[in-house]
């Protein structure tokens, strides 16, 4: 028995190796086949890319170039039109600044006009009710004279009436005469500067407005020159159309 168990394993032994070997060849055979020509496994109709041409190269560097010149002029177009409008508004805004100047101007004589009279010793009178009475109907005459004149605010016609905040319409006549055009000055006075304050502003808007459009321009003009056949190298200096003319900026004296 054991012979033939013996026999058996020297017998098979060998022939499973042999199997197992040419197996193992087979397989290195195919490998190798698969390796050496890879071009097998791409599908037939995935051709490699082809390099863009140099021409294909220039029209693409062309068209970015002419994509961004149109851009830039029309951002250039608009930063002038700004520009325009805030010249515009600064313009409005230093002609609104020398009408509250020349306003100041003529309160302020007034009350100066008003100032030497009130300097005089003031009329003696009765202090009777009678004259008291006319006293306050002169004060609310000469308010209202002064409200419809665009000298008082409905606010301080409000105080006129109310003999509030030192409206007291026992006093003479030109001391009320006195105390309504100091009101007017001050009123006036600020008046102005809030407009002086409204123009410098302005001015400031319209400063940068021109520098922004007199950039946006130049660099219009050298985005149109790239896209020439023969582009100049000097980059010309752009007029300064857009900038606000240049004035002298007038600041009236303050009277007194």
């Amino acid at each position: 028995m054991e012979t033939v168990v013996f026999y058996q394993f020297v017998t098979e032994v060998p022939r499973a190796a042999a199997i197992w070997s040419t197996l193992v060849l087979l397989t290195l055979g195919l490998l190798t086949v698969l390796a050496a020509r890879p071009e097998r496994d791409r599908p037939a109709d995935d051709p490699l890319p082809a390099a863009p041409s140099a021409r294909e190269v220039a029209a693409a560097e062309a068209a970015d170039l002419r994509r961004y010149a149109e851009e830039v002029a029309v951002a250039a177009a608009g930063a002038a039109t700004t520009a325009r409008r805030r010249r515009a508004a600064w313009l409005s805004a230093q002609e609104q600044m020398e009408r509250a100047w020349t306003g100041y101007d003529a309160a302020d004589t007034a009350a100066r006009r008003f100032a030497g009279a009130g300097a005089l010793p003031t009329p003696r009178t009765p202090h009777t009710p009678a004259e008291y009475a006319a006293r306050e109907r002169y004060l609310h005459r000469a308010a209202m004279a002064a409200y419809w004149r665009g000298d008082l605010s409905m606010a301080q016609l409000g105080d006129v009436f109310g003999h509030r905040h030192g409206w007291d319409p026992r006093r003479h006549p030109v001391e009320q005469e006195v105390l309504i055009s100091r009101v007017v000055r001050d009123a006036r006075l600020a008046d102005y500067q809030v407009a002086a304050d409204r123009e410098r502003a302005a001015w400031r808007d319209a400063e940068l407005a021109a520098e922004s459009a007199r950039t946006l321009a130049e660099e219009a003009y050298a985005a149109a020159a790239r896209l020439r056949p023969n582009p100049v190298p000097a980059r010309r200096t752009v007029a300064g159309a857009w900038r606000p003319a240049v004035v002298a900026r007038w600041r009236p004296a303050r009277a007194g």
